[in-house]
């Protein structure tokens, strides 16, 4: 499907409760001598036309960082999708017709994520494909093989947004569900030598990130 396609926005989502990690903001933990999200930042900022944080609670603790902070419209703490819905409400007041979303708590995520989110989108019915790794490990997708979908690092359309909401007023909560249900692209990325899309849950986590940075 030939489509005129505008540069998408860019929305990080950070409404996560952070339970394994003792709760608070994951995104301003440090690694490698910055935060966390201002790594993100950093890596999203030159794919998008724009760049908004999906955020609950006092928005001044992002202050610092200059972007608009997107509360959930939907009550509950629903999960990422909130956040994308979010996202999506946010860019059709900017005249966009598209999101991507990447994770707070995702520093490695490829720099070349927004392109190749886009050409995984161009033969689907809608501006939506989801980032995926091989499920093995490898740097390539061996035949039969199967793949790690990462949801929360996504192209969605704006036209799809009120589809969305009511969707999450009916409770669905997995993202693949309904992405499967719009039939989303996939974005295959190398899965070596580690999975860029590791993100930091746990102590851990936060301990190997902060090897892998140095």
């Amino acid at each position: 499907m030939s489509r005129r396609l505008q540069q998408p926005s860019g929305v990080i989502l950070a409404g996560g409760l952070a339970t394994r990690m003792g709760g608070g903001d994951k995104g301003l933990l440090e690694i490698g001598g910055a935060p966390l999200l201002q790594r993100i930042i950093d890596r999203i900022e030159p794919q998008v036309a724009e760049l908004a944080l999906s955020a609950n609670g006092d928005p001044a603790r992002f202050g610092a960082y200059g972007l608009p902070v997107l509360p959930d419209t939907v009550p509950g703490f629903p999960g990422p999708l909130a956040g994308v819905l979010a996202g999506l409400d946010w860019a059709a007041d900017q005249g966009a017709d598209s999101i991507v979303t990447v994770a707070a708590d995702t520093p490695f995520f490829p720099c070349d994520l927004v392109p190749q989110l886009l050409l995984a989108a161009e033969d689907r019915p809608h501006l939506l494909a989801l980032a995926c790794t091989p499920r093995d490990g490898g740097a390539v997708l061996k035949s039969g093989g199967k793949l790690n979908r990462h949801p929360t690092f996504g192209l969605w359309p704006v036209a799809l947004r009120h589809d969305l909401r009511a969707a999450l007023e009916e409770g669905l909560r997995k993202v693949v569900l309904w992405t499967d249900r719009h039939g989303a692209g996939e974005a295959v990325f190398p899965a070596a030598p580690f999975d860029p899309f590791f993100n930091v849950n746990t102590p851990e986590d936060l301990v190997r990130a902060r090897e892998l940075a140095s």
